[in-house]
């Protein structure tokens, strides 16, 4: 009984219905194939997200292995893998290893060459898929006329707009928005606003394209009238959006206004975006409220090189010298290259500041980083000179420039000559600009004072006349002072304000003031052939001091006078407010077009040195 128990028990038999059947290989080799093909470009979109190359790397020597390359989907992920990690040209390798081309890949490397800045090889691209008689299509449309936006070719661009209409795309929104980002970029805004006009449908890149169009060739009230209208159509705004109609608000000093935008944009979680924060950087700088700037730059979590720049010119502007310098030496720790702008905004801080050793090492130091200097570069290290009086210095700077000889590089000479009272200099530089042929009508003034100033009365006649006979108008000094949502605007003696009498009133009071406290009006800046009286008279109610005057009378005294000037401010009215602030205990920040001034007790920030 027991070694029948030690026997193993029989299998049992298998039921008749059940039937075990393997596979042919060829079936298994085939679902391994799709399984892995599936896997592959899953990876593929991850790592393209994560912009991850190393891992991108490894996961394309698999590819190799597996023989997934030549597929047409794969190559297109491998393609958009090495645009997202900013290889183009490793994009461009793929594609021409690529045996058969699908609509999808020439699509893939059409908008590689786009996103990564090499148009020409877009457009290049896109004439090659023409003429394999491949039809574009509402992906291949955007990138190629984003390409001709990006080198202003319109003629290329309306011919893509001819394809587009013949092959039915004109009613697609993202072709119509492509197209009106492209006309607005080339400049033609009848054509751009036709475009959108005509549009179906808009989505957030039309708008946002067309408000960048007339930012950009400064029709301001356009954009403005525009963005509100699409904050109407309850349209989802982006960053791209909001940065354009805060950088509006920061060229027209509209600080109120801006103050509402940047509400707006911290309501829809905008306002933590590098774009967003440098606008609101530059807008607050522009308005003479650098504390603000300060807080949004601290507060912005990722800062690209535009925000230091914005940072960095902001603080240039406002004599914060020291700060400026501080900055640069901050963008090296956190891993950030400055670019021209960047040391555009050093070279201007150490010119306004004195700083001439140190100006001229960062000129020096702009080739290490590979950036060779422009003519904005050269005019700023011949300011730099011309202000700290080493004139024959400037001179040789320009005598010896690889450069060609600009308007503005003159124009840096003549400030220095007349800042350090160099007549001759200055008549020999105005010479010197009238070979250059034409020039702006602020070029035409200052050559004229300069022949004035040398007491050339005749020569700097002549310069007047020239610009009369070019129909060439002097640009109008104005002063402006924003209360509430008006902008007040005043010209020099103006007395077309509704509250003349009491800003007249106010000026009278103050100079009294003033000249008690010591203050002397000097002359010798109004520098029209006429009799001392009227010399005095014309130089005390100049713009700036209109505009004071009605802040003084408008605003409660513990709030700062913010005045815009479109021209430098004078030497006399500069010393005229420094005595206006000390008399009444306001603070009274002035900005004229080339820097701040804070006039606080008798001072100002710019130390005498602008």
């Amino acid at each position: 009984m027991l070694q029948a128990l030690k026997k193993p028990l029989p299998s049992p038999p298998l039921s008749s219905n059940i039937r075990v059947v393997k596979p042919p290989e060829p079936l298994l080799n085939q679902l391994d194939f799709e399984q892995g093909y599936r896997q592959t470009c899953k990876l593929l979109l991850s790592q393209t997200q994560s912009r991850s190359l190393p891992k991108g790397l490894q996961l394309h020597a698999h590819i190799i292995k597996s023989g997934l390359q030549n597929l047409p989907l794969v190559s297109h992920h491998l393609i958009n893998l090495y645009s997202k990690c900013q290889l183009p040209l490793l994009s461009r390798q793929i594609f021409h290893e690529t045996p058969r081309k699908s609509a999808t890949t020439w699509s893939s490397i059409i908008s590689s060459f786009a996103q990564n800045e090499l148009p020409c090889l877009a457009i290049e691209y896109f004439r090659r898929m023409l003429g394999e008689r491949v039809h574009p299509d509402d992906h291949i449309f955007p990138s190629a006329t984003k390409s001709c936006g990006i080198l202003g070719r319109i003629d290329v661009g309306g011919s893509i707009h001819c394809l587009v209409v013949k092959t039915g795309y004109e009613g697609d929104v993202f072709v119509g928005s492509s197209l009106v980002d492209m006309y607005a970029k080339c400049g033609d805004m009848e054509i751009a606003r036709k475009v959108f006009d005509e549009m179906p449908e808009r989505n957030v890149v039309s708008w946002s394209g067309m408000i960048y169009g007339y930012t950009q060739f400064g029709e301001d009230e356009e954009a403005l009238r525009l963005f509100k209208q699409a904050l109407y159509t309850d349209l989802k705004v982006n960053d791209f959006t909001f940065s354009s109609v805060i950088r509006v608000c920061g060229d027209s000093t509209l600080l109120e206004l801006g103050k509402q935008i940047h509400g707006l944009c911290v309501k829809t979680n905008f306002e933590l975006s590098s774009f967003v924060g440098s606008s609101l950087i530059s807008l607050y700088a522009r308005c003479g409220v650098i504390e603000a700037a300060y807080q949004v730059f601290e507060e912005v979590p990722v800062r690209n090189l535009g925000t230091w720049n914005a940072m960095l010119i902001a603080c240039a502007q406002h004599a914060h010298t020291n700060k400026v310098l501080d900055l640069f030496k901050e963008m090296g720790t956190f891993g950030m290259k400055p670019n021209f702008i960047t040391f555009l905004g050093v070279l201007y801080a150490c010119s306004h500041a004195g700083l001439v050793e140190k100006g001229k090492y960062f000129f020096e130091l702009m080739k290490e980083y590979g950036i060779e200097p422009g003519p904005q570069h050269y005019s700023s290290l011949v300011d730099l000179l011309g202000r700290a009086g080493k004139l024959q210095e400037a001179v040789s700077v320009i005598e010896e420039m690889p450069i060609a000889l600009t308007e503005s590089i003159l124009a840096a000479l003549l400030t220095g000559c007349r800042i350090h009272g160099n007549t001759e200099l200055a008549a020999y530089s105005a010479d010197k600009v009238t070979e250059l042929g034409s020039m702006s009508s602020g070029m035409h003034v200052l050559i004229s004072n300069a022949y004035a100033a040398a007491g050339r009365f005749e020569d700097a006649a002549k310069a007047r006349k020239k610009l009369r006979d070019l129909g060439v108008k002097k640009e109008t000094g104005l002063s402006w002072v924003e209360v509430g949502n008006m902008v007040h605007t005043f010209t020099s003696g103006d007395v077309c304000h509704l509250r003349t009498k009491e800003i007249y009133q106010k000026l009278e009071e103050l100079g009294e003031e003033m000249e008690r406290a010591g203050y002397v009006a000097d002359t010798s800046f109004v520098l029209q052939d006429v009799d001392g009286i009227e010399k005095s008279q014309k130089i005390r109610y100049h713009s700036e001091r209109l505009a004071i005057a009605f802040g003084m009378i408008s605003f409660p005294p513990d709030r700062p006078i913010r005045v815009m000037k479109n021209l430098r401010v004078c030497g006399d009215c500069h010393t005229a407010i420094k005595f206006m602030s000390k008399c009444s205990g306001r603070v009274i920040i002035v900005r004229d077009n080339n820097r701040f001034h804070r006039f606080e007790d008798g001072k100002c920030s710019c130390g005498d040195y602008w």
